[in-house]
Formats: structure tokens, sequence, C-alpha cells
């Protein structure tokens, strides 16, 4: 009896922790969010991290995109040769970089990339207490430190995702034309045909939460960072992991109530 009371009683101190967490989160949540929306900005702390986040993740974003756009047309038609269906190669690359690939890519890579640096950046900061020194001089980190990231996740984030589908989708386009022997003409056709402004639409708005969702996690997990270098080191782990879980998440959402 005493062994089921000690499961449930480990069980219980599990849930209850997770929600404790949850509801950090979702105050520090709102707090950037209130302190992005209102002024005072520190618009240099914003290009800052607009540089960061978005123009110096364009290599890997590049790169990810026109191989993933290359395979992809390679995939889909390997599987449609099966039931005659090769035809079908531009749109589904169309819509599967616009829809899906795209935007998740795009957030996947950032994250692995920008919530690992702020993390490590914000819990250096909070470990040798330079976050307490902005206290003291009257500066608000959340003002300072948080903002800028939040708006540059949701500026930058959207914009690659949109550079990453056109670089997808030609990366498509070359392997279909130059090694599947498609007509260039009638590619660019049917690739026009099919995409349609409802899914940039719906990619900017996926993106949209994914950068939000970058930025929070880099920060709020490099906020709460302690214990030295070890909890600096948990704590860009632990922000890369969260913002994977939230883009998923979030993507597999978005997805089932605007395609469902």
């Amino acid at each position: 009896m005493s062994a089921v009371i000690g499961l449930f009683a480990s069980i219980g101190r599990l849930l209850i922790g997770a929600l404790a967490e949850l509801g950090r989160l979702a105050i520090f949540a709102w707090k950037a969010i209130s302190h992005s929306v209102r002024p005072p900005y520190y618009p240099g702390r914003i290009l800052e991290q607009l540089l960061l986040l978005g123009w110096l993740s364009l290599p890997v974003v590049g790169m990810t995109a026109i191989f993933s756009g290359a395979a992809l047309a390679q995939q889909i038609y390997t599987a449609g040769s099966r039931f005659n269906a090769t035809s079908t190669v531009p749109a589904v690359v169309v819509l599967g970089m616009v829809r899906e690939l795209g935007p998740v890519l795009v957030g996947l890579m950032v994250a692995g990339r920008v919530s690992s640096a702020m993390a490590a950046e914000i819990g250096t900061m909070r470990v040798t207490e330079q976050l307490d020194a902005l206290t003291t001089l009257r500066t608000d980190p959340f003002r300072y430190l948080i903002a800028p990231r939040i708006i540059a996740g949701l500026i930058a984030v959207p914009l690659l995702v949109l550079i990453a589908n056109a670089i997808g989708i030609f990366g498509g386009y070359f392997t279909a034309v130059y090694k599947l022997d498609f007509n260039a003409a009638g590619y660019l056709n049917t690739t026009r045909q099919f995409l349609t402004a409802t899914d940039l639409q719906m990619a900017l708005v996926k993106s949209g939460f994914f950068g939000f969702f970058i930025a929070l996690m880099g920060c709020y997990h490099g906020f709460k960072a302690k214990g030295g270098a070890a909890g600096v080191g948990r704590a860009t782990t632990d922000a890369v992991v969260s913002a994977f879980i939230l883009i998923l998440l979030s993507n597999m959402i978005i997805t089932l109530v605007a395609f469902g």
C-alpha cells in the first residue's frame, strides 16, 4: 500500500512541478509581450538582433532549403512513377515547401542556432550578476534584452521562411528540369497554378509563432539560469529542446485548424 501511495505522490510532485513551470513560463511570456508592444524601444538593439537572427542565419537556411527541395522533388518523382503520377511533382513540391517544410525546417534550424546563443548569452549575464547590475542602473532587462529579441524573432523568421520557400522551390525545379527531364516552362506554370495567397499567409502565420517561440525559449531559459557554467549549459540545452517541441506542437495545431 505504501508503495502505491509513494508512486502517486511522485506523479503528483511531477505534475505540480510541471504546472508550476508552465505558470512561470506564462508569466514570463506575458511580461515579454507587454514590454515588446509598449515604448520606449531600443532600435539599436533590435537591429543588432535582426542581424544575428536573420542575416547571419541565411547561409544555413538557404542550404537547408535547397537540399530539401531537391530531395523532395526526387522522392515525389520516385513515388509517383509507381502510379503514373509523376506530373504531380511541381504541385507537391510547392505545397510541401510552402505549407510545411519551409516554415518547420527554418524554425528548427534557427532555433538550433539562435535559441542556444540567446540562452548562453543571457544565462552568462545572469550567473555573473550583470542582470542585477542592469536593474541597479535602472535599466529594465525585459526592455533592454528580452523585447528586442522577441521583436526580431517576429520579423526575421517570417522573412527567412519566404526566402527559404523560394530557394526550396528552386531546388525542386532544378532537380526536376535538369535531372528528371521536366519541361521548364510547364513546371513553372504548374507551380504558379497551385501556389495560392492562402498558402503564403499560412506560412507567415506559422513562422510568426515559430519566431516568437525561438526568442521566448532562449530568453526564458537564459533568464532563469543558475549554478555557474553548468547552469548555463543546461539552460542552452533546455532552450533548444523546448523551442523544438513548441515549434512542432504549434505546427501540428495550426495545420489541423487551418486544413482540418
